[in-house]
């Protein structure tokens, strides 16, 4: 059976209609931060079961995130979320994890290391420089994650 899983990251108060439509019938949302609006945690977990984690723009006042970094198990992989991934408090590998999911720079990203998945989703958030608006899905099947990044119109 496949599972699916959407990411996204540094919102900034901003949930594009495309990037909501995109998520409908995503099993798990990973969310890496500067959500920056309780109505945006309200929508995606109306949407399906959302794991966000605090970035540097959130501010607990406003209703945001408040863990720096979620564990989060799921259809047999292991995530490891994060906003910042400078801030990385793990050895990804040694601690069993199969996939961070991290954001903050708005560059959208796969890479792999030691055989663990490293996804920068980039931003669904307000348009900023040349970069893309963007987002992720990783289709967990068979045991594998395929990871995809998408471009959404701005």
């Amino acid at each position: 059976m496949s599972r699916l899983v959407g990411v996204i990251s540094d919102t900034h108060g901003l949930l594009r209609p495309s990037a909501l439509a995109a998520l409908q019938g995503c099993d798990l949302i990973l969310h890496a931060g500067d959500v920056c609006g309780r109505d945006i945690i309200a929508t995606l977990q109306r949407v399906q079961r959302t794991v966000f984690v605090r970035g540097n723009m959130d501010r607990p006042s406003s209703g945001n995130p408040t863990a720096k970094t979620e564990a989060v198990e799921f259809a047999g992989k292991r995530f490891y979320v994060l906003h910042d991934l400078y801030e990385l408090d793990l050895d990804p590998k040694a601690a069993s994890v199969d996939a961070v999911i991290h954001g903050h720079t708005h560059t959208p990203d796969i890479t792999y290391k030691d055989d663990v998945l490293y996804l920068n989703p980039g931003s669904i958030g307000p348009k900023r420089f040349s970069l893309p608006v963007s987002m992720a899905f990783i289709r967990i099947e068979d045991d594998a994650m395929h990871p995809e990044l998408i471009t959404l119109p701005e």
